[in-house]
C-alpha cells in the first residue's frame, strides 16, 4: 500500500492539535521565542523535593509558600487541562561597554535586569497569546503567570520542552541557551503535549565549581540564602566574607551561567527592548549613593533591578567601592558612616572604608567609633579600626 493509502486511514488531527499548531506558528508574532505544552497534571516528584529545600533553610523566601499551589495546577474558574510555556530570550553581551576606572567605578546589573522589565516583556506577549486563543475559542478559562505565580517556572518548562533543567538550577534550551525569561498559561483546553527535551549536561560541572560562594550544593540543587543573586538583593547587613564575594555587583549574578558550555556563542539581540544601556546596566557607583527616590526611579524604573528599590543597590554600591578599594570614594563614605540613617549603609561604609585604607579613612572610622550607638555597626567599626591600624604599621 502506497503512502497516501496509508495516510488516508490516519486520524484526522484534533481541533486542538490544529489550534496549538497555528498558536506555535504564530508565537513569534506574538513576541514567543519558543513555546511548549504540558498536562496540568500534578508536579508529584517535586513536593519532596521542594519541602527538603525548606527544611535545609535554602529558600530565599521570595517564594509562595504552600507547597500544594506550588505542585497542583489550577484554575479559579474551570478544570485545569493544559499548561503553555513559553520562553523569551534575552542579550548576553553588552556592545561598547563603559569601562571601570580608578576615579570611576562601575558596578553591573544582571543580564536579567537589562533592558525593559522582563515582567513586563512576558505579561504583554502572554496577553497577546491570549488574545489569539479567545479569537478562535472565546469561551477559553485561561490564567497567566510570571514569575511571582505559584508554580514553578523551571518545573513547567521542562516538562513542556523548553528546554532541560541544568545543574545551575537554570533552564537550558537546546536552541537559545539559559538566556530566557519563562512565564505560563494554565488553560481548560486539552491541549496535546509536547515532549521533555532529553539534553542534559553530562559531566560537566564548571557551574558548580565556578560558584563564588559556594550555593550551588550539588546538581540542581541551590541554597539561596548563599546565592550572590539573592544576597544583592536583600536588605541589611551582609557578612564580609559574602560582601568581599559580592565584587562589584549590584543586582544579580551571571556566574552560573556565563561559564556553561550551552550557553557558548549564545547572544540575542533581535528584541530591541531588551538590549541594555551601557550607562544603566554598568552605571558609575558613586553618583548612586546620592541618588533620591525619584531620581532612581527615574534611571532604573525600567529595569527589573528596580523592584526591591534603592536601598539594596545602594548598600552594594558601598560594597563594590570597598572592594575596588576605591580612594576617590573616602570622603563620600566618611560622609555616610557619620550622617547616613540606615544602620547597614554606615557598617556597609565602615567595611569599606577598612578595606580601602589610608589616614583618611582610619580619621573617619574613629570619629564614627565616638558617636556610634547600633552594636553590629560597632562591630563593624571596630573590625575597620583594626585593619586600618594594621595597614598603617
Amino acid at each position: 500500500m502506497n503512502i497516501k493509502a496509508l495516510s488516508a486511514y490516519a486520524p484526522p488531527a484534533s481541533r486542538w492539535e490544529k489550534l496549538k499548531a497555528e498558536i506555535k506558528e504564530a508565537a513569534p508574532q506574538l513576541g514567543i521565542d519558543d513555546i511548549g505544552f504540558t498536562t496540568a497534571e500534578p508536579f508529584l516528584y517535586l513536593k519532596d523535593i521542594l519541602q527538603d529545600h525548606r527544611d535545609k533553610g535554602y529558600e530565599s523566601g521570595f517564594e509562595e509558600q504552600d507547597l500544594e499551589k506550588r505542585t497542583v495546577p489550577a484554575l479559579k474558574n474551570g478544570e485545569p487541562m493544559s499548561i503553555i510555556a513559553i520562553a523569551v530570550a534575552y542579550p548576553s553581551k553588552m556592545e561598547n561597554p563603559p569601562k571601570s576606572e580608578p576615579g570611576e567605578r562601575r558596578g553591573i546589573l544582571a543580564r536579567a535586569s537589562w533592558g525593559r522589565d522582563y515582567h513586563l516583556v512576558l505579561r504583554e506577549a502572554l496577553a497577546k497569546l491570549e488574545g489569539f486563543i479567545r479569537e478562535r475559542v472565546p469561551d477559553a478559562v485561561l490564567e497567566s503567570m510570571v514569575d511571582t505565580g505559584v508554580l514553578v517556572d523551571r518545573a513547567v518548562a521542562e516538562r513542556a520542552g523548553i528546554g532541560f533543567s541544568g545543574k545551575n538550577c537554570a533552564v537550558i534550551s537546546p536552541d537559545w541557551g539559559s538566556w530566557i525569561y519563562l512565564g505560563e498559561m494554565i488553560t481548560n483546553i486539552p491541549f496535546p503535549p509536547d515532549t521533555p527535551v532529553e539534553d542534559g549536561c553530562g559531566d560537566c560541572t564548571k557551574c558548580i565549581d565556578a560558584c563564588p560562594t559556594g550555593a550551588l550544593v550539588g546538581p540542581g540543587q541551590l541554597n539561596a540564602q548563599a546565592c550572590i543573586s539573592f544576597l544583592t538583593q536583600t536588605k541589611g547587613f551582609l557578612s564580609e566574607e559574602y560582601m568581599t564575594k559580592i565584587g562589584n555587583r549590584l543586582y544579580g549574578c551571571d556566574t552560573c551561567q556565563i561559564v556553561c558550555p550551552k550557553n557558548r556563542g549564545k547572544n540575542w539581540n533581535h528584541r530591541p527592548e531588551l538590549q541594555p544601556d551601557p550607562d544603566i546596566v554598568k552605571p558609575l557607583l558613586l553618583p548612586i549613593l546620592d541618588l533620591s527616590n525619584r531620581e532612581f526611579k527615574e534611571k532604573f524604573g525600567m529595569s527589573s533591578a528596580a523592584w526591591r528599590g534603592k536601598k539594596p543597590i545602594q548598600r552594594n554600591a558601598v560594597i563594590a567601592l570597598g572592594n575596588f578599594k576605591e580612594a576617590a570614594a573616602v570622603p563620600k563614605l566618611t560622609e555616610i558612616v557619620l550622617r547616613e540613617t540606615r544602620p547597614e549603609m554606615r557598617g556597609t561604609a565602615a567595611w569599606a572604608l577598612g578595606k580601602i585604607g589610608g589616614r583618611e579613612a582610619l580619621a573617619a572610622v574613629e570619629q564614627a567609633l565616638q558617636r556610634e550607638e547600633n552594636i553590629t555597626v560597632r562591630e563593624m567599626l571596630d573590625r575597620a579600626h583594626g585593619r586600618l591600624l594594621e595597614q598603617l604599621q
